[in-house]
């Protein structure tokens, strides 16, 4: 897998208008990509050989490997940079990977490189016609906020799946620190075993829920991505009981995030 942004040639492909069509591009592309999967690609993966289990492999590493194309064809038309350190040592089983959401796109670098991950996805990308029929078939989990979504998020780590997850539960409003929602702590503490977070930088802001697709910035978008070192959750499972051990899990969690995030920000020129 290529994670070293190749650089682009020519300087044209660093403007505005260029960038503006390139991106235009890249989410019809998206869409596209989302209704062929649904009506071609899974019907034909799923007359292949298998039990449930391997089809659901297949369909994870399929959106996949897509997934990480999309993000190869938008650093290769100007659309973004990125940088990756630590990626080899996401995809161990029984892994909980948490991220920060700054981005509508985060989560496509994400799963585009970790193969056979699980995640945890918005309930409103299960009524999205063009991203509905993939969810099926890779069996992600719909965050609606329900204990059974807890349960299958927890036995989904027992299993020895890999899970990704995002504890703010929507995309960090710009400009302030993000919130994170105690229920990833409490997957943590019953499913994981071990905690990986990961640190998203993007500069400029872009994909928030304040800007549309169109809006893009004046200057080309560069997404950082740092693999933080592992998290043992049966380190706070044995500082109480469950509640007030998923309590400290989360702070923890979020004041890492917030130190990290505010050291990245001192460091940038």
């Amino acid at each position: 897998m290529d994670l070293a942004t190749q650089p682009v040639i020519g300087k044209n492909r660093d403007a505005y208008y260029w960038r503006l069509l390139a991106t235009a591009t890249s989410f019809a592309l998206f869409g596209l990509g989302g209704l062929c999967l649904r009506l071609l690609v899974f019907p034909l993966l799923g007359c292949l050989p298998g039990d449930a289990r391997v089809h659901r492999e297949r369909a994870r590493q399929t959106v996949s490997r897509l997934f990480w194309f999309f993000v190869r064809f938008m650093a290769r038309t100007g659309v973004l940079t990125y940088d990756i350190q630590g990626a080899e040592r996401l995809g161990r089983p029984g892994q909980m990977i948490i991220a920060n959401h700054p981005s509508l796109i985060d989560v496509v670098f994400l799963i585009g490189l970790v193969r056979r991950a699980n995640c945890v996805v918005k309930k409103s990308l299960w009524e999205n016609p063009f991203t509905r029929g993939p969810l099926r078939s890779t069996e992600y989990i719909s965050n609606d906020g329900s204990m059974d979504m807890l349960d299958a998020a927890a036995g989904a780590l027992q299993s020895g799946q890999t899970l990704i997850i995002f504890p703010e539960g929507t995309r960090t409003q710009p400009g302030q620190a993000p919130a994170f929602h105690r229920g990833a702590a409490a997957i943590a503490l019953r499913g994981a075993k071990i905690v990986t977070p990961v640190v998203i930088q993007v500069s400029p802001t872009t994909l928030t829920k304040a800007e549309p697709w169109y809006r893009i910035p004046s200057r080309r978008v560069h997404f950082s991505f740092r693999v933080g070192a592992d998290i043992d959750p049966q380190t706070f499972a044995a500082q109480g009981p469950a509640p007030q051990a998923s309590r400290k899990l989360n702070d923890y969690l979020h004041q890492f995030f917030i130190k990290e995030l505010a050291e990245d920000e001192r460091s940038k020129p």
